[in-house]
């Protein structure tokens, strides 16, 4: 994924149920997507925020804007496909919770759970097991939403690419490189680099504050941001939220990494500038808490991850067989 360009492209959107603003704010954000006239047949993956299905309205990426991208890409002449690794749950069913999924079925938009898995090696030596979907994909569109974390003060565009792990490796990594002389920020901003050509379109319309990653308060933010380098999108958000970057740890990775795009001065802002789109009142947590879950809540949401997992197996196979009998 290509971490160079400087640009970052802002828009106001006050909501999202108005169609045709909502449709203009994604196209004036991806027309200037570099390679547009090769999308034809290309393999789009859009990637959003899926992270659980509890509180899903707010946690997730907003179901109107993944559906909206993928109606943009299909008139492109693109291949779309939404995928993601869920904390809890399938992609599909946090899909059905957001409301998203009926809409990118008519649209014939497939759903794509990240369980298969290829390993790759991470530029300081560690070994990832990507999924394959995620790395075969001509285009990788983010769609991170903007929140508040107890882990990370902020997460936004470089974060969301750390569902972009297979299943259970995701919960693995916060236990084998969470603790405090760990290296877990670094090797988050490891995976921009064997990660396919990308743009990230960050959902910051409602956005979570005070805590999260699930059970935040909404802000309305009342914007949309967009780019091709997910370091320079985060840095232009990070300024129109008032958040020291010192203060991130994955802002400082990037830094230490010597990543473009960490410092507004080379970043340019060819629609709004941040300063007209800023607010002053978004809260984040003061303390963060550790990355490295301690080993009781890791082996009960394991647990629980298998238990969902079979479930939603379960039912779907029930759902197959009475729609062959009807």
């Amino acid at each position: 994924m290509p971490a160079d360009s400087a640009s970052v492209f802002l828009t106001a959107l006050p909501g999202y149920d108005e169609e045709h603003l909502l449709d203009a704010a994604v196209d004036g954000l991806l027309a200037a997507l570099p390679g547009r006239s090769t999308l034809r047949t290309a393999r789009v993956l859009l990637k959003p925020n899926l992270i659980a299905a509890r509180n899903g309205q707010l946690a997730c990426t907003d179901h109107r804007l993944i559906v909206a991208v993928a109606r943009w890409f299909q008139a492109q002449g693109a291949r779309v496909a939404v995928g993601d690794s869920p904390s809890f749950g399938s992609a599909r069913a946090v899909l059905a919770a957001i409301d998203a999924l009926p809409a990118l079925q008519r649209l014939g938009v497939p759903v794509l759970e990240f369980r298969r898995s290829r390993e790759v090696v991470l530029p300081r030596g560690h070994t990832a097991a990507m999924a394959a979907a995620a790395l075969d994909c001509d285009l990788l569109v983010n769609l991170p939403k903007v929140k508040a974390h107890s882990q990370m003060r902020v997460t936004l565009s470089v974060k969301n690419l750390f569902g972009c792990l297979a299943g259970f490796h995701k919960p693995w990594w916060h236990m084998a490189h969470g603790g405090s002389n760990g290296c877990f920020s670094d090797l988050l901003i490891d995976l921009l680099a064997v990660l396919p050509t990308g743009y990230t379109l960050a959902d910051g319309v409602v956005a979570m504050h005070r805590t999260g990653p699930i059970h935040g308060e909404p802000y309305p933010l009342g914007m949309l941001a967009g780019g091709s380098n997910p370091v320079a999108v985060d840095t232009a958000l990070l300024t129109v939220l008032g958040i020291e970057p010192h203060q991130c740890p994955l802002w400082c990775a990037a830094r230490r990494a010597g990543l473009g795009g960490t410092t507004m001065a080379e970043l340019d802002f060819p629609l709004m500038h941040p300063a007209s789109l800023a607010v002053r009142d978004f809260a984040v947590p003061e303390a963060l808490g550790p990355v490295r879950f301690n080993l009781f809540r890791f082996v009960k949401n394991s647990i629980r991850r298998a238990l969902l997992r079979a479930g939603e197996e379960g039912e779907a196979r029930c759902g197959a067989a009475r729609r062959h009998y009807d």
